[in-house]
């Protein structure tokens, strides 16, 4: 009796295969290193699509605000006329009034402010910018230049008419004075020196 156990060539191929096949940590990783992959382009995809949503939203919030400034902006102009009577009338009106006339200077004070109450809930805002603010050219347009040793050069020194953006966008812009390059408080203080340097007159408002 032969105790030497049988060849099995199938058998011997199969462990052989084991062992080429044994423990590989790169391999083993390959799989989870695909789930992360995989993970992070529908992760791209979501916030692509999320982006784009926002996107479609505000373009058509934009067409909608269009759409409706376009409809309604011919029947703003012609609202603004009344709108610049009724404060060229306030502006008119004596400050020493006798009662009869003061009742009429506040009944005319109040239509301005529910005409301009009117305005604000249809979006229709007034542009009048102060003394010192920025010029800003989509809301104001400059009709002269002066200097000035309070207010910096290129902000706005006097509006001279108010004017008017609906949803946003200028119907009517802002005629305003703009102080002169080199303005301001250094401007005013160094135009002050020299006239008692020169032993003259300052004049703080030419």
């Amino acid at each position: 009796m032969n105790d030497t156990p049988d060849y099995d060539p199938e058998t011997e191929l199969d462990a052989d295969l084991g062992e080429a096949a044994g423990f590989d940590g790169e391999d083993d990783l390959a799989p989870l290193d695909a789930v992360i992959a995989e993970r992070d382009q529908w992760k791209d995809r979501a916030l692509r699509a999320v982006a784009e949503t926002e996107n479609v939203k505000r373009r058509a919030e934009t067409q909608n605000n269009d759409a409706r400034a376009y409809a309604i902006q011919k029947f703003a102009r012609d609202l603004l006329v009344v709108a610049d009577n009724l404060e060229r009338a306030i502006q008119a009106a004596p400050k020493d009034a006798n009662a009869g006339e003061a009742g009429l200077v506040t009944g005319l004070e109040l239509t301005q402010k529910a005409l301009l109450s009117a305005f604000e809930a249809n979006n229709l805002k007034r542009v009048a910018p102060e003394p010192g603010e920025a010029f800003d050219p989509h809301l104001h347009q400059a009709m002269m230049e002066q200097p000035s040793d309070t207010v910096q050069g290129g902000q706005v020194l006097q509006t001279l008419q108010a004017g008017y953006a609906l949803f946003g966008r200028t119907v009517r812009p802002a005629m305003v004075v703009v102080a002169a390059k080199g303005s301001g408080a250094a401007a005013g203080n160094a135009a002050y020196a020299a006239a008692q340097a020169t032993g003259g007159n300052f004049d703080g408002k030419a």
